[in-house]
């Protein structure tokens, strides 16, 4: 009997080593995993839902309705949507703790692309810089790296009587594109 008690207790704490060891890997496996997991992984997890962008330029507070792989589309409780370098991007709140549901990244294009179908559009927008600057005006022109802004009133239609200047803005140093 006094065996079968020894073999019984050699057989719990082998029980117990194997939980342990199945434990520890299973919390490894947790934070590599995670280590994968970006905060735009789990903002496209996020979209539709309200969150806060923090940016140099002023914080945009509204639903995150779209996504691309450098930059966020936010539409503005009263106001139109604001598009968000993720360069400009200092904190979002609101985000999705977990992005498990192979949503992918959202949009395959960059911000250029994005740019470029708001000066088709040929919007009268507000460029906040990340220095706090305003400028308001037309996208002429998306270049790799920078757009050409016509500036003229928020008010005014982009005819060359209204235009005051012309500003090159690079795309580090915007931080939110709003239609005015």
């Amino acid at each position: 009997m006094r065996w079968q008690e020894l073999f019984a207790d050699l057989e719990a704490q082998l029980v117990a080593a194997d939980r342990r060891e199945q434990q520890l890997e299973v919390a490894d496996r947790t934070r590599r995993e995670r280590a994968d997991v970006s905060w735009l992984d789990r903002a496209a997890c996020t979209v539709g839902r309200e969150v806060l962008v923090v940016t140099p330029a002023g914080a945009v507070r509204g639903r995150l309705d779209d996504l691309g792989r450098d930059w966020l589309l936010v539409q503005e409780q009263g106001r139109h949507a604001a598009v968000i370098p993720v360069t400009a991007v200092t904190a979002v709140v609101g985000l999705q703790r977990r992005s498990d549901d192979d949503r992918g990244l959202g949009r395959r294009f960059g911000l250029g692309v994005a740019l470029r179908a708001i000066a088709r559009d040929r919007a009268v927008v507000a460029v906040h810089d990340i220095a706090a600057g305003l400028a308001t005006g037309t996208i002429d022109r998306v270049g790799a790296d920078h757009l050409d802004l016509a500036e003229h009133p928020a008010d005014a239609m982009r005819r060359a009587a209204a235009v005051t200047g012309h500003r090159v803005v690079p795309f580090t140093a915007i931080g939110i594109v709003r239609r005015a």
